[in-house]
């Protein structure tokens, strides 16, 4: 083993497991996983990965699928293969063309809480407008929940 390197825990793609993962070290997931993940260092969901539940990591590299929200101290990386259904949070955040994600991302490189908060419309507003700015209205507002 090269001392470059750091070790790296593998579940191949064979493997089905159902419960929580908690690594000290870098994780590679090629399997299935039903539950949680926590690393306090890197992941990497490979392409044939299959998770069904909450990722929280240092930095993740996601090629596979993923049906949870997944929280990185740093930064979160999407390959064009991804398919990721959750919401997501990290300082940084690289998405390759090609990548099916549904959810609502929070990228905030200075890690701070971030103090503004989205305008909201009350209904009364709402019914002073026509058919048509209602429906634009609904529109931007399903679009930023993605």
């Amino acid at each position: 083993m090269d001392n470059n390197t750091t070790p790296q825990s593998v579940i191949s793609s064979e493997v089905e497991i159902t419960g929580t993962i908690k690594s000290s070290g870098s994780i590679r997931v090629d399997g299935k996983l039903d539950g949680e993940l926590h690393c306090t260092g890197d992941a990497i969901v490979g392409k044939s990965a299959q998770i069904k539940g909450n990722l929280m990591v240092s930095s993740a590299i996601i090629e596979g699928a993923i049906q949870g929200n997944v929280t990185a101290k740093d930064r979160i990386e999407m390959k064009s293969t991804a398919r990721v259904n959750g919401d997501i949070r990290a300082k940084r955040l690289s998405v390759e063309d090609g990548v099916q994600f549904v959810g609502r991302s929070e990228v905030n490189p200075s890690g701070s809480p971030i103090s503004g908060t989205a305008p909201v419309v009350s209904a009364a507003a709402a019914e002073d407008k026509t058919d048509e700015e209602r429906a634009e209205a609904a529109t931007v507002r399903s679009f930023a929940r993605r």
